[in-house]
């Protein structure tokens, strides 16, 4: 007869033989960060900026199979259970892609081009985007002139 430890054990490596004790072990842990969570503290609504940048996210998590981390970023952040169609996400972003860009992340791509860009003496301006409501008006940071 099998020991208490060793039916544990069966069950683990089944558990992680079918791809299932990843699954639970995220699960558990967006559950716990749910009941940590103080409700009576309203989380700011989910911007359209931020609603985009969680995406990207997302689709990067997913991408390098991070499953266990998007989960939590879903559970976390009140992102939407189903992902935005990429096609709406490069539409949002202005961002047109060829056949090679779409098989990976539209992170990947947005860190290519900036990173090999020469405009501006290598250097691109930023600018102050529509913060969250949380955030103090003026707060964008510093101008070019910086």
């Amino acid at each position: 007869m099998a020991t208490v430890t060793e039916l544990k054990c069966a069950v683990r490596d089944t558990l992680e033989s079918r791809g299932v004790l990843g699954q639970l072990k995220a699960r558990i842990r967006a559950e716990v960060f749910s009941a940590l969570d103080d409700q009576r503290e309203a989380r700011p609504p989910l911007s359209h900026e931020n609603l985009l940048i969680n995406e990207l996210i997302r689709e990067y998590l997913e991408f390098n199979r991070y499953r266990h981390t998007a989960s939590v970023l879903t559970a976390e952040s009140g992102q939407p259970d189903v992902a935005l169609d990429r096609q709406f996400l490069a539409n949002e972003l202005k961002v047109t892609e060829d056949a090679s860009s779409k098989s990976v992340p539209l992170l990947y791509g947005l860190m290519c081009h900036f990173v090999s860009s020469s405009d501006a003496g290598g250097k691109v301006f930023l600018q102050g985007a529509s913060l969250p409501a949380a955030a103090p008006a003026g707060s964008t940071g510093p101008g070019p002139d910086a």
